[in-house]
């Protein structure tokens, strides 16, 4: 089975941040490997070690993105792919479909690994939106796979429990990070990572063009979360206390 991996460079959700008119300010230099993206990496590493078969990522990002490759590359991945952006683009999830979508119809692959969301923008859309695109069958959410013979087999959680999904391949699926625990690159890993290719893709050489990246839905400004209305506290007697509630819950809550 040979996995194709995509993984993005977000801001670190732990680095300290900051909201001013309405535009966030994180720490530039605090970017990592995104959580869900680290998950599919690692569950395609299992998979092949356990089945045989390869591992390559591929990256959409501005320059500096070569780092997050290196840590896929140090976790055991063979290869990765970094398709250039120059960091200016107003990209949406849309963007990021189109653009991984013409690189892989030009891919051979069994098996296309996404993490369901992303920790920066928490859309969760552009797996979905690459599977329409290349017509494949697809699921979402995986928090278990397997390969059975030449079919991927995949613990779905659902709305209401898990689901044991079987997919034909090629096939696309996305996995959340409580599938697994990534495994931390050891020194040799990292030192292996070095020597490993890196193929580097302009959106031109994929025949894309500004005109097709034309975001649809943007983010138009960021708030800090409302401090939470302090609670009411009822003393007395149960039965009138659930009174006093359910006047409450209709007259003020309008939920009854």
């Amino acid at each position: 089975m040979k996995f194709l991996v995509s993984i993005k460079m977000v801001p670190d959700v732990y680095a300290p941040f900051q909201i001013k008119d309405g535009e966030l300010i994180m720490d530039g230099d605090r970017m990592v490997l995104n959580a869900y993206d680290a998950s599919a990496v690692e569950e395609a590493l299992v998979l092949t070690e356990k089945y045989g078969g390869d591992v390559e990522v591929v990256c959409v990002g501005p320059a500096k993105a070569s780092e997050t490759i290196r840590k896929a590359l140090a976790m055991g991945a063979a290869k990765g792919h970094h398709i250039v952006t120059t960091g200016t683009e107003n990209l949406d999830s849309g963007s990021y479909a189109t653009i991984l979508a013409k690189f892989f119809d030009g891919q051979e692959y069994n098996i296309l690994s996404f993490g369901k969301q992303s920790q920066d923008t928490d859309s969760g859309l552009t797996g979905g939106m690459v599977a329409t695109k290349l017509n494949l069958p697809y699921t979402t959410n995986a928090v278990g796979l397997d390969i059975e013979g030449d079919k991927l087999v995949v613990k779905r959680q659902g709305d209401t429990g898990q689901e044991m999904i079987e997919l034909p391949t090629p096939c696309l699926v996305t996995c959340s990070n409580d599938m697994n625990e990534p495994r931390i690159p050891n020194l040799k890993g990292i030192m292996a990572s070095k020597r490993k290719p890196i193929d580097t893709i302009n959106l031109e050489d994929l025949g894309i063009d500004d005109s097709d990246l034309l975001a649809v839905s943007m983010v138009t400004s960021y708030e800090y979360v409302p401090a939470r209305a302090a609670g009411k506290k009822f003393e007395g007697e149960p039965e009138e206390i659930a009174a006093k509630v359910a006047q409450l819950l209709d007259t003020e809550a309008n939920v009854l």
